[in-house]
Parts: structure tokens; sequence; C-alpha cells
């Protein structure tokens, strides 16, 4: 067993020996991702049934749906820097225990105020076990293969459940309830505990544990969550909100506060209060180019799916249901580009597959220019496997790209900063392509977020070949 003074992840035991794939802890690890990320979009179709249910209004039904990604978002970096200080398993329990109380509770709800209170809290349980779990799961396979081979099943697990909430959330009103959605968390989160406490191993001891940085968490708390908050408002407000206006000026300065906190506090060098993002990260060209692809990456995506349900719904005459199986080749994608990726990546490294996917996922979003009110879904079915191929394999590889450009000790804010960036990318998206809609018809407002969306990945293409020529001339120097 590896055991690096001072260091979190290293201090993780590994328990996949060299060459050989330990399938329980994965399982267990990748069963919290699989509901965090699930719960993101599983709600949206079921927000009419919702607001008659608990008398919900329309910025409460709002608030249901944003809140839960604001406030994860918002918590990501204080999770991953949770987890590297307390210990990963230890904060990913304690997560997975939040999320499974939080949504409980959402299930129970019968006030739009505890049902929105809910919300928040399983966004925060969410922001403490994602990063703490890809901490632990580069710990526990620390063979370059097989670390490549368990990512791949790990991001194409993300993958999956955001893009499966429609469908899940679908049949779940459907054919029980609404508060079946909620209910469904409880038992797979017990699980994902049962097999974490059985096959992921606890930390050595901590004593050297280091201090939690509380004002530079306390700035990015409220610097993430306004920015969030003003990108979810947006898309209902209108960009020009005094809200809008107001919440964003709040975020940009708590953030600015942040950077400069931050630049002190690293700056000091005091081992027992370290900053909770070390900005040094940011000078490895591949780190700062993979945050950046994090946040085109989910900006085209998932920006273009929020537009494609509501094609689907208010233009095509689909039901929550039908529109979820409309858009199954693009969730079903993933189960292709994992194992796909994986290699790939093993063997190439991550830059090049990843400018590949992104390149494919550019070329698919074009195809959405051929929707209009009469399309068939053949012509369309070009774009849903292009961008359902291309969106796994780009996780995957980023994700590498990420963990392998962060000292070990810094496991998890590195994996925080990836995921609050990915969210950052899928409140921008939802909010600038919903705010084409404000002037234009649904079709044509589909197909110029179509162009951008492509533009995007096109852009985190040309990113990733930059970061693989650097590679390539450090190597060779």
């Amino acid at each position: 067993m590896r055991n690096t003074t001072g260091t979190a992840a290293a201090n993780e035991a590994p328990v996949s020996p060299a060459g050989k794939l330990s399938w329980p802890p994965l399982i267990a690890l990748s069963l919290g991702y699989f509901l965090v990320m699930l719960d993101v979009t599983v709600v949206t179709v079921a927000v009419p049934v919702i607001r008659d249910s608990v008398g919900a209004g329309a910025s409460a039904a709002a608030w249901v749906v944003d809140g839960y990604s604001a406030v994860f978002g918002g918590l990501l970096l204080m999770g991953g820097g949770f987890g590297d200080r307390l210990g990963h398993r230890r904060v990913f329990l304690t997560g997975l225990g939040v999320f499974t109380l939080a949504s409980a509770g959402c299930a129970l709800a019968t006030t739009p105020a505890a049902l929105i209170a809910g919300r928040l809290a399983q966004g925060a349980g969410g922001a403490l076990l994602v990063p703490t779990s890809l901490a632990l799961l580069t710990a526990a396979y620390p063979a370059a293969a097989v670390r490549a081979k368990a990512l791949g099943f790990w991001a194409a697990i993300s993958g999956i459940a955001f893009a499966a909430g429609p469908l899940v959330g679908g049949l779940l009103v459907t054919g029980l309830s609404w508060r079946a959605a909620f209910w469904i968390n409880v038992p797979v989160a017990l699980l994902a505990v049962w097999l974490t406490l059985e096959n992921v191993p606890s930390p050595v001891n901590r004593a050297g544990a280091r201090g939690l940085d509380p004002l530079g968490q306390l700035l990015g708390v409220v610097g993430v969550l306004a920015s969030a908050g003003m990108l979810n408002e947006a898309g209902t407000r209108g960009w020009t909100s005094p809200v809008v206006l107001g919440t964003g000026l709040l975020g940009a300065a708590a953030l600015a506060l942040f950077v400069l906190v931050e630049l002190r506090t690293e700056a000091r060098g005091l081992a027992e209060k370290p900053p909770l993002l070390p900005l040094s990260l940011f000078r490895s060209p591949g780190f700062s180019a993979t945050t950046a692809v994090g946040v085109l990456l989910n900006l085209g995506y998932y920006g273009m799916l929020y537009l494609s349900t509501l094609y689907l719904q208010n233009e095509r005459g689909y039901d929550a249901l039908g529109a979820g199986l409309v858009l199954l080749p693009t969730v079903c994608m993933a189960l292709v580009a994992a194992p796909l990726a994986g290699r790939l990546t093993a063997r190439y490294g991550p830059y090049a597959p990843m400018a590949g996917a992104l390149l494919l996922g550019a070329a698919g979003f074009t195809g959405w220019l051929l929707a209009g009110p009469d399309t068939p879904y053949w012509a369309l079915l070009p774009a849903l496997v292009a961008t359902g191929l291309a969106t796994p394999t780009t996780v995957l590889a980023a994700t590498a790209a990420i963990m392998q450009s962060a000292p070990v000790e810094n496991a998890g804010v590195a994996s925080a900063v990836f995921n609050v960036a990915r969210q950052t990318g899928n409140s921008l998206g939802v909010a600038l392509f919903a705010s084409l809609l404000a002037d234009r018809d649904l079709v044509s407002g589909l197909h110029v977020s179509a162009l951008i969306a492509s533009a995007a990945f096109f852009t985190a293409a040309l990113l990733a070949l930059s970061s693989r020529r650097k590679a390539q001339a450090r190597a060779a120097s």
C-alpha cells in the first residue's frame, strides 16, 4: 500500500492490483455519482404534476429544478477541500447520508418550502460525494491502464444518468407518482453506503490533516452560488433584470475576493491553513485548458439537451415519456463510448481522444439544423448518435487529464474544479439557449443554439489539441 505522508488521495489504500479491474469498489463509488447526476434532470418532466400536488407557483417550481443544481455547483469546491483535508471516504459517506435523508424529505414534502429545502439539501450532499468519489477511484486503481477503464465506467455513469433523467422521470411519474422519483434514491444510496463500507478502504491516520480555509470557503460558495443563481434566473427573467444583474455583481465581487484571498494564503505558504483552491494548479496548461473544456462541453451538450426536449414536446407534440424515448439513442451511446474511450485514453493519452470526440460532436450538432415542424426521426438520428458518443468520451478523457495534471494531495479539489466547470457550463448553456427563444420561434432558436454548441465543441477541440502539442513538447525536452 502506498502511503505518502501529508497527502489525502495517496493515503487511500489501492484496492485493485495492477492489470485487474476490481468491480465492487467501482460500483460503490459510481452508484452515488449516478444518483447525483440523475437528480439534475429527473425532476424536469415532473414539474407540472409537482406544482399541482404541493401548490407551487412558477418561481417555486423553478427553484425545485434549479436550486439543486445551484447548491451542487456552489458547494463542490468545499466538498473537494473537505475530502482532501478530512479523508475522502469519510466525506463520501457523509455526502451519501445527506443525499439519502434529503431524498426522503423531498418524497414526504407537502409544501413548496419543504420540497425546495429538500432539493437544496440534496445538492449539498451531492457536492460532498462527487469529488470524493473520483479521488477515491483514482487512489483505488493505481495502474494507469486499469484506472482508465475505471474512469470510463465512472464517466459513462454520469452521461447515462444525466441524459436518462427525463426518461426515468417520465416512467416513474406515469407509472407511480412524482414522489417515486425521490424514493428510488433511498435504497440505491443505502446500497452504495454498504458497498463502500465493505469494499473501499478507510484512510490511514490523518493526524497531519490541515485546516479548512473558512474565509476562502465562504467567498467561494457565495461566488459560485450567486453566479449559478444569475444564470438560472436569466433564462426566465431576462439578462437585464435587476435580480439577474444584482446577483451577477454579487457573484463577480465574491469570486474576485476569493481569488485575492487564495493568492494571499498560498503566497504565505501556511501548511496548517492552505488555500481552498491552490491557484498554482492553473499554471499547468493541461489543467487550465481542461477546465475550459468542461465549461464548453456542458454548455453545448446539455444546453442542446434542454432545447431538444422543448422541441420534442412543444413543437412535435410528444409527452414526457415519448420525448425521453426519442432521446434514448444519445443516452445509449455512453455504453459504447465508455469502454472505447477507456482503451483510447490508456493507449494514446487523454488529449487525442478528447480532441477527436469534440470534433465529432461539433459535426453532430450541425445535424440539428435539419430539425423542423415535420422532420422525420431518422434525419435527427445522426445528431443524437454523434453527440451521444462524443460527450462521454470527452468526459472520460478530460477527467483523466485533470487528475494527471494535479498533485495527488489536491485530487479532491481538482475533481471539484472540473465538476464546477461542467456545472457552470450546464447553467450557462440552458440560460443562453433559453434566452435565444425570447425573440424567435422554437425551431429557429434551436438552429442558432446548434451552431453555438458546435462552435463550443470546436473551440474545446482546439484547446485539447494545443494541450497535446505542449505535452509532447515537454516529453521531448
